[in-house]
């Protein structure tokens, strides 16, 4: 029976989408469905096309239509299945049939629809797009500007977005046939934009005032230049960007800097024009033409900024390099020093401010990036002819102080209305310098003081002396005295060496922070956070007890005079001075009681969670620094801690802080956390638990691994649940997740360090069977690791408890097949051949038993088994680069020739002894006690000259409980504790007894030995002189 391939009609389609439009939710659900088949047809997105272009179709079905187009066309645009090449030439040349298209939103879709087009088939297959476009925009331009035809207008605008978004995608391709192509557009359209930008800027200038900027043909007017001054901004910025790392773009230099001294010019002109149309429109209301054209305006004076900010950034020497580019920065601060002295509703964040937030922030940081060109001594050490005078400093400097870094009555209001929001937004420093007045101009000071500071450090000083000791009772003065501590607090590590820091702090500082005036909430704010500036910029050290009074008290005060502000920031300062360089625990022991159980409380009271968040951030720290002097307060801190987790429902991050908390909390006490294991418990299987292991697993395999580093037991430990309840999950994880196999490994590990018998008496089985289950897997990332965990399991644990079960599991079969088979990595294989000379010397009769079931499980020759086992094992023993694990293969071939097996001894007078006679002469081991204080000393009266444990090894695991364990199992290795000529002597006789004597072990086996080879054996196990 042949399939009938599905098929639709045009007819289909567009009720389809109709549905799909309607208002009927049935209905819509439907639609959508059979849309989304028929989508999936070939020449159903040509068909969507055309009836989004179809202008006598209903407006809310042709919107459908190509909202569903452009989420769907765009992705398979080259797919064959959907599209032929005839369908994408029809949709290409209709989307330029829109460009008088009055509906924003089938405007705004087919904008991007041809901006994607382009990255993919411009110019190769849509060469006539940006001639098509440039066509329309010169005769619209003419008719718009010259005829002054009003109708021109929109398929001008339309034209003109089209071309910036394609300009702008194009602008993203980085490959080089893509920068080829823009580099051809910049010389087409480079000086052409540059030409239309300044035609249309001078009409509208010379027409606009205050009694023009509300008619709708002014609105127009300024849409159209900004959208000019867009694309040309596009082909400047590429320009730029290209000239600072190519040569092909050298002949464009005299246009751009043509272009810069105009733009300058002209945005000079513009910014003057809109300051003085707005003040003179500030006792009218403004109609919504007005605000429209104020808006436009604005947007586009901010334009200009972008652009400049953009060149600065990309490359900051070329920028200040420019001709008139230090006019245009001292113009943009000129600006900010004539919205100092207006009045201080001019200042906004709105684009109809006289003075907008943003305007201002561009100056500001246009001055700040281009200060380094008038610093008094460049960068290679000469001195600049052009610098800024002694009172041009001074004079921004007392602006940024006096005018804008200050709270201003906003600030205040937040701060009331939304405390611990204020302090969250406060704290992201390395964000909101970019969009708010003050932030940045805090960073305008830093670079003053940093370029500057011959000029700014004295000015600083003297009003410091003149303010600091002067009380404050009125809100204009706290306000001013907090703006110089917060200057004092960012230009710390100039003042220094001026400012007596621990006198200030002990003489005024701590008085402050007890005054009791409604209003000082403004001033202990900003003394704690100086504090944690100072400090944390190591201006100042974190050993003086009162900088741990002081913040203490500002945390715990909740009288008259202090708020939540106050508090908030106080944890987030101790967090900072805690964490300092010189932080000494014992200095800080006294206030760190006080401390927690304040961190303690303010986390349960804060109100929002990422107040909560950044207090437990600060607990941590605390936590981690104080060391063993927490003990004292695990109690305080653990028994919150379930409460916090409950009512942190799904905020993850929170419930990641207090996870951390405890791992810290465990790590600080050490053997002294037993009583948190039934706390660990809970919270890891809460974390692990479905929904919440997407978002908390590896905090809590953290938590885990900590609390078995520093325990003493697996059992239970007052009444509540021990480490041992968790195991089942160990060996789910161990078996499944592999994304964090490498720390579940380690929680395996130290399972086996603390208990390794009652882990395998408990859960044996499922354990091993879990190791062949992971080592089985594909990815195979960790499996040397996983390998290494099973050494050390069949090193501490006795035979009797994991023989049997490494046969049933198939552990032992899976490392011989996989050794045999030489397809994995020689790391693998090799740690695999350590595997098994453990299990030899730890039994050599379950070594044969294994060996001999794992023949007749396989359906193989136990003989071919041993000879193919043996010969990688001889091939391995070359990668071995450790002495100990050498010694640890001659130890266990002389474990197995003691047996008589015949595989083995036919290979004694050839492999085995070399391998001996190798290890021998590369290891020194001798009978003696060595000197009480030579650090070679082993768990045993073996002296061992060759030995030293490896970093790796220990796995992170120092200073904690479990590396001690993990140094002990490793001095008390047989490896380090058995001599090797002894050993050989010894396995060598007990070879002979069962060969039927010394003379039938030499006939039957030695004799073959070479006579040389011998000899040095001989001399090496002291049989001969």
């Amino acid at each position: 029976m042949v399939a009938v391939a599905e098929t639709y009609s045009p007819d289909e389609l567009y009720n389809v989408v109709c549905g799909a439009a309607s208002q009927n939710p049935a209905q819509m659900q439907a639609s959508a469905e059979r849309l989304k088949a028929i989508l999936q047809l070939s020449g159903a997105l040509d068909t969507l096309h055309e009836i989004a272009a179809q202008k006598p179709v209903p407006l809310p079905v042709r919107q459908q239509a190509i909202i569903q187009f452009k989420n769907t066309a765009l992705g398979h645009w080259r797919a064959r299945k959907l599209l032929t090449d005839e369908h994408r030439s029809r949709i290409r040349a209709r989307c330029l049939t829109l460009l008088d298209e009055p509906d924003d939103t089938i405007s705004d879709c087919n904008e991007v629809i041809v901006a994607k087009i382009a990255r993919q088939d411009y110019p190769l297959r849509w060469k006539e797009l940006v001639p098509d476009l440039m066509t329309v925009i010169n005769a619209n331009l003419e008719a718009r500007f010259v005829r002054k035809d009003s109708a021109a207008g929109l398929r001008l605008r339309r034209s003109l977005e089209i071309l910036n978004a394609v300009l702008k995608e194009l602008v993203s391709v980085k490959m080089p046939s893509g920068i080829k192509i823009m580099g051809q557009l910049l010389t087409e359209l480079g000086p052409v934009f540059q030409g239309y930008y300044f035609q249309v800027a001078s009409i509208f200038l010379s027409t606009l005032n205050p009694s023009t900027i509300g008619l709708p043909q002014t609105a127009e007017d300024l849409l159209l230049a900004h959208l000019v001054f867009k694309c040309l901004s596009k082909l400047v910025i590429f320009y730029w960007h290209q000239a600072s790392v190519r040569t092909d773009y050298e002949n464009m230099q005299p246009w751009m800097h043509g272009l810069f001294q105009a733009s300058s010019a002209q945005l000079q002109t513009s910014s003057e024009l809109r300051i003085n149309i707005l003040v003179a429109l500030q006792s009218t209301s403004m109609d919504v033409h007005t605000r429209r054209s104020v808006d436009l305006f604005t947007r586009h004076i901010r334009a200009f900024g972008k652009l400049y900010r953009r060149m600065q950034q990309l490359t900051v020497a070329r920028f200040v390099a420019l001709p008139g580019c230090s006019d245009l920065v001292l113009y943009y601060w000129s600006k900010v020093g004539q919205a100092r002295n207006s009045p201080p509703e001019y200042i906004a964040d709105s684009p109809i401010a006289v003075f907008p937030v943003r305007f201002l922030v561009q100056g500001m940081m246009l001055f700040k990036d281009s200060l380094a060109q008038w610093a008094p001594v460049r960068k290679n050490g000469t001195e600049n002819e052009r610098v800024l005078s002694k009172d041009f400093v001074e004079d921004a400097v007392r602006l940024l102080v006096t005018r804008f870094i200050p709270l201003n009555p906003d600030d205040l209001e937040e701060w009331m209305a939304n405390p611990e929001g204020w302090v969250n937004v406060e704290e992201q420093d390395s964000e909101q310098w970019v969009y708010e007045i003050r932030p940045c101009a805090e960073r305008v000071l830093m670079t003053l003081a940093n370029q500057y500071h011959q000029f700014v450090v004295p000015m600083l000083e003297t009003t410091f002396k003149q303010i600091a000791g002067q009380p404050s009772v009125d809100l204009a003065s706290i306000i001013q005295k907090e703006a110089l501590y917060c200057a004092i607090g960012r230009c710390a590590s100039r003042l220094k060496d001026v400012i007596p820091f621990d006198q200030w702090l002990e003489h005024t500082l701590a008085a402050e922070a007890r005054e009791t005036n409604p209003s000082y909430p403004i001033i202990k704010r900003r003394i704690a956070w100086l504090i944690g500036r100072w400090v944390s910029d190591m201006c100042s050290h974190a050993n003086n007890p009162k900088i741990w009074e002081v913040l203490v008290y500002l945390l715990q005060d909740r009288g008259p005079g202090s708020d939540a502000v106050v508090r908030l920031t106080a944890a987030i300062a101790l967090r900072e001075c805690v964490d300092s360089y010189h932080f000494d625990a014992n200095v800080f022991a006294p206030f760190l009681p006080a401390a927690v159980n304040e961190l303690v409380r303010l986390t349960a009271e804060a109100d929002t969670l990422e107040s909560k968040r950044r207090i437990a951030g600060s607990l941590n720290t605390v936590i981690e620094q104080a060391g063993t002097f927490i003990v004292p307060l695990i109690r305080n801190i653990a028994e919150p801690l379930p409460q916090l987790w409950t009512s942190a429902g799904e905020d993850w991050l929170f419930k990641g802080s207090l996870l951390v908390t405890l791992t810290k909390l465990i790590e600080s006490a050490k053997e002294h956390s037993a009583s948190l294991s039934s706390l660990v418990v809970a919270l890891v299987k809460d974390s692990l638990a479905p929904g919440a292991q997407l978002h908390l697993d590896k905090d809590a395999l953290n938590l885990w691994l900590a609390a078995l580093r520093n325990s003493v037991t697996l059992e239970s430990v007052g009444g509540g649940p021990g480490l041992l309840e968790l195991i089942p999950i160990l060996i789910l994880l161990l078996s499944e997740n592999y994304d964090l196999l490498g720390t579940v490994i380690m929680i395996v590990e130290g399972y086996i360090l603390l208990d390794a018998a009652h882990v395998l008496r408990l859960h044996g089985a499922e354990l091993l069977h879990a190791f062949v289950t992971a080592l089985s897997a594909p990815a195979g990332l960790h499996d040397d690791q996983l390998a290494i965990a099973l050494g050390l399991l069949l090193q501490i644990a006795p035979s009797q408890l994991w023989g049997e079960t490494l046969h049933v599991s198939g552990l032992f079969a899976h490392v011989v097949r996989t050794l045999i088979a030489e397809k994995e990595s020689t790391v693998l294989l090799t740690e695999y051949t350590h595997l098994l000379a453990r299990v030899a010397l730890a039994d050599r009769q379950l070594f044969l038993q294994l060996m001999s079931a794992t023949a007749l499980a396989q359906n193989q020759s136990e003989t071919i088994l041993w000879e193919s086992m043996l010969d990688q094992w001889f091939l391995r023993f070359d990668n071995m680069s450790e002495p100990r694990h050498r010694k640890l293969s001659a130890l266990a071939l002389a474990n197995l020739v003691s047996t008589g097996r015949p595989e083995v001894m036919n290979r004694v007078s050839s492999e085995i002894c070399n391998l001996w006679i190798d290890v021998m002469g590369e290891i020194k081991e001798a009978l003696r006690e060595p000197p009480a204080d030579d650090d070679t000393t082993s768990g045993s009266s073996l002296l061992l000259y060759w030995d030293k444990p490896l970093t790796s090894y220990f796995h992170g695991s120092e200073d904690t409980l479990e590396y001690d364990r993990r140094k002990a199992y490793y001095d008390n290795d047989p490896v380090r504790t058995i001599q090797l000529t002894a050993f050989l002597t010894a396995r060598l006789q007990e070879a002979e007894v069962v060969c039927g004597g010394a003379a039938a072990f030499q006939n039957m086996y030695l004799c073959k030995t070479d006579p040389v080879l011998m000899e040095r054996m001989q001399v090496e196990l002291g049989l001969r002189k």
